[in-house]
């Protein structure tokens, strides 16, 4: 029990001020600080499955598949969103241009 609230407190101090960082961040600046967000969700995964190969409580393992969740969601998204952005800036392709 004193771990899982050991856990429960780092994640809400961090949240807190993982907040408050980011709220302070001009928007030139949102693009490299997702890319940023993608590493740390890789190393929350990372986590997650150090977590379960190590032998834990029916709690820590819904809070970690929990946070497995998230990460991965956050993960793959900011790969969509960054591939997105990247094709902005890729240049046309000839048949495209000779449809004027």
């Amino acid at each position: 029990m004193t771990n899982l609230l050991l856990m429960a407190g780092v994640f809400l101090f961090f949240f807190i001020v993982g907040y408050f960082l980011i709220s302070r961040i001009p928007t030139l600046l949102h693009t490299p600080l997702m890319s940023m967000t993608n590493a740390i969700s890789a190393v929350t995964i990372l986590g997650v499955l150090i977590l379960f190969s190590a032998a834990s409580t029916k709690s820590e393992q819904i809070i970690g598949a929990i946070a497995f969740i998230m990460a991965a969601f956050n993960l793959v998204g900011g790969f969509v969103i960054t591939d997105r952005m990247l094709r902005l800036f890729k240049k046309k392709q000839e048949g495209a241009q000779n449809n004027d």
